[in-house]
């Protein structure tokens, strides 16, 4: 387990190859909080947290508004899986593609995680593949959008206020990945070797992982 205590920010390690572009965020209580959650749940602080402490508020400013997003539409584990995966995929963003990648795998299966990074809808639910396709056009080409492509999501059985709150979602998923991936967060190492290897082998962009 990481010692919460250990603030090195900008190398692995091996004190070689950085994990961002920022320097080390100074001790405050909100990094803490980023970090004692960071290993409660993964057993390790992440590069990303390391970025945020620079701005622990509005991290959890950020987050707040994400999760309350996801309650407004009542999204399962598995849907926010898939929208997370197909926003990032799309963003090029390595980073949360592994980690939710073994998230929805946990959910499903290895090959299905997989598929929905590579844009492979074959073997996803209605429900899944309008929020997945949705997504997707959100992040690339939303002025290209029009009210036909917000039919499948309807069909699905989302309402106009869901709908609202999934494509909040999914903006705000893509703010984080942008912002972590432009500062210049890189996966842990630890994130690919706990990921299922379909889901590894499915993301082939974005910043390598170090450590």
């Amino acid at each position: 387990m990481t010692d919460t205590n250990d603030t090195r920010d900008t190398n692995d390690g091996d004190g070689k190859e950085p994990i961002h572009f920022l320097g080390v965020a100074p001790d405050s209580e909100g990094a803490r909080g980023l970090f004692d959650l960071d290993v409660s749940v993964h057993g390790f602080v992440m590069n990303a947290s390391r970025l945020w402490a620079h701005q622990p508020q509005l991290h959890d400013e950020l987050f707040d508004l994400i999760g309350a997003s996801a309650a407004a539409v009542g999204l399962s584990m598995r849907h926010r899986g898939i929208l997370v995966s197909a926003t990032a995929a799309t963003c090029g963003d390595s980073y949360c593609s592994l980690a939710w990648g073994a998230r929805l795998a946990a959910e499903t299966s290895g090959a299905l995680a997989a598929a929905v990074l590579r844009g492979d809808d074959d073997g996803l639910t209605q429900a899944d593949r309008a929020l997945a396709t949705w997504a997707r056009g959100v992040v690339d080409h939303p002025n290209d959008l029009t009210a036909a492509d917000v039919e499948p999501l309807r069909a699905a059985g989302f309402g106009d206020a869901q709908i609202v709150a999934i494509t909040l979602f999914v903006a705000l998923r893509m703010a984080f990945s942008t912002i972590n991936d432009a500062l210049g967060a890189r996966p842990e190492r630890a994130l690919v070797e706990h990921a299922p290897p379909d889901v590894v082998a499915a993301v082939t962009y974005g910043r390598r992982p170090v450590g």
